[in-house]
């Protein structure tokens, strides 16, 4: 990760938030020949001051069967980004750039039996879904849960290191700052949008 100490966030209540904003992340590790990774939601739950990240993928997949050989693993959640010009800068002689928001987690992924790939289908079904509606959790039907659990496989990643970079050109002047928020502004699209509103809630 190219982290530098003005771009570093280290607040840990601001890491899970955004978690918890940016759930869809790609779970990486080692393959024999290739990194192998996954792009999957995952639900993150704190307890007794530790983090683990819980989800389910396919099971005797390649990120699976690698995974089982090695249960080392890099969990990424990407936020909002954008292009920032120098133009925008008081001095524009300067380089371009791009403004984004990511974590990094590290842990070690542990699969679990039936009875947990179960848990792990609820906890996110009811993340994502909810209690009350057509498709909520407790309304699937035994048959359908139980061929279902078959082909998956929950686990549980308990976090060592979290790894933020918040680039939201915090190395740049009172002036510069207000201008690339502006021009974000101005610019319509929703990542330019966040970034800008992350922007603005730190001047």
């Amino acid at each position: 990760m190219y982290k530098l100490p003005h771009f570093t966030e280290t607040d840990q209540t601001k890491l899970i938030e955004f978690i918890n904003k940016n759930p869809f992340a790609i779970i990486t590790g080692f393959g024999k020949e290739y990194p192998v990774a996954s792009h999957i939601p995952i639900a993150i739950e704190e307890k007794e001051g530790s983090i683990f990240l819980h989800g389910h993928i396919m099971k005797k997949s390649d990120h699976h069967i690698a995974f089982e050989e090695n249960n080392n693993v890099l969990v990424i959640f990407t936020g909002p980004h954008c292009y920032v010009t120098a133009s925008w800068y008081t001095n524009p002689l300067g380089a371009s750039t791009w403004n984004y928001m990511t974590v990094h987690a590290k842990g070690k992924i542990n699969f679990t039996d039936e009875a947990g790939t179960v848990k792990a289908v609820k906890e996110v079904t009811e993340r994502f879904e909810g209690n009350n509606t057509a498709a909520s959790f407790d309304k699937l039907e035994s048959g359908y849960i139980n061929a279902m659990v078959k082909a998956i496989v929950g686990f549980t990643i308990e976090v060592t290191t979290m790894d933020a970079v918040f680039k939201l050109s915090q190395n740049r002047d009172e002036v510069s700052k207000k201008n690339i928020i502006e021009q974000l502004k101005q610019r319509g699209d929703e990542n330019s949008a966040a970034i800008a509103a992350e922007m603005e809630n730190r001047l």
